[in-house]
């Protein structure tokens, strides 16, 4: 999309990297590696419940099997059809599954979203304190009570509505930068 911006109208500056849930995974990989082979920088990296790791070893994986709309059944199911043969490999690249990267500096600032009540909690927050130990920008926003996809279930609830206004704010903040 960068490299044809100005046939298709878009600014390359301008660009975000974003995703919800498995999509939330797919956006932070591709900025990391964008990043390692050095193409063109996104504005930012929207992370929406992003599914970041694999190995099935926070504790909100065990906290919330059985109760989260998206549990531990799910995400295993899911990484194993995905990953194939490679599902829980020592060597798994982070392209793969964005927390198995050591270095997370020079990544575009990141917009980092998850529910308390739900399986993704802990990775999303531990990917959101990497990057700011590798000196990054995150912010990082853990809606109280809200369960995976809360804002599609709940589209009306205060919780969802609150959730799509810090998105925008952020939005409208790395978009002017």
């Amino acid at each position: 999309m960068a490299g044809r911006a100005a046939e298709l109208g878009a600014d390359p500056g301008r660009i975000v990297l974003g995703g919800k849930s498995a999509g939330g995974g797919l956006a932070a990989a591709l900025a990391l590696l964008v990043r390692d082979r050095g193409g063109p920088v996104p504005a930012g990296q929207l992370l929406l419940s992003p599914m970041l790791d694999d190995r099935d070893r926070t504790f909100s994986t065990r906290q919330l099997a059985g109760h989260d709309t998206w549990d531990r059944t799910s995400n295993a199911t899911a990484w194993r059809a995905v990953l194939g043969e490679h599902y829980g490999a020592a060597d798994l690249p982070p392209y793969a599954a964005p927390a198995r990267a050591t270095d997370l500096a020079g990544l575009p600032p990141a917009y980092v979203e998850v529910g308390s009540a739900e399986t993704f909690r802990d990775e999303a927050v531990a990917y959101a304190d990497a990057i700011w130990r590798a000196g990054g920008d995150a912010e990082l926003h853990v809606w109280s009570g809200a369960c995976h996809g809360f804002d599609t279930y709940a589209p009306k609830a205060a919780v969802s509505r609150d959730a799509r206004d810090a998105r925008l704010r952020w939005l409208r903040r790395v978009l002017r930068s």
